[in-house]
């Protein structure tokens, strides 16, 4: 079981689509920590920090979003994991 960290940029429609509170219910039943914000230029960016395979999961999910998202891209930058989160939060 390797642990990792993704940070990742979503773009689209992506905001008021209910994009974070889906992202923490997709990243708790998978078991993930982090966080989940959205960003002044109307992109949604969050950190997931878990096993690799679930990450790669929640990546997946992000490039539909939920009902009413329409994503147009999907920045990723894998990074060394820091074990700082507890849970999934959003961040403001």
């Amino acid at each position: 079981m390797e642990i990792a960290r993704l940070h990742i940029v979503i773009e689209g429609i992506v905001q008021g689509v209910f994009f974070r509170a889906s992202t923490i219910e997709e990243s708790s039943k998978l078991g993930l920590t982090g966080w989940v914000k959205n960003c002044s230029d109307g992109r949604v960016e969050a950190v997931f920090e878990g096993e690799i395979d679930k990450i790669e999961q929640i990546v997946e999910w992000c490039k539909k979003g939920p009902p009413g998202a329409v994503v147009s891209n999907v920045e990723t930058a894998w990074e060394r994991e820091t074990g700082e989160y507890d849970s999934f939060t959003i961040k403001y």
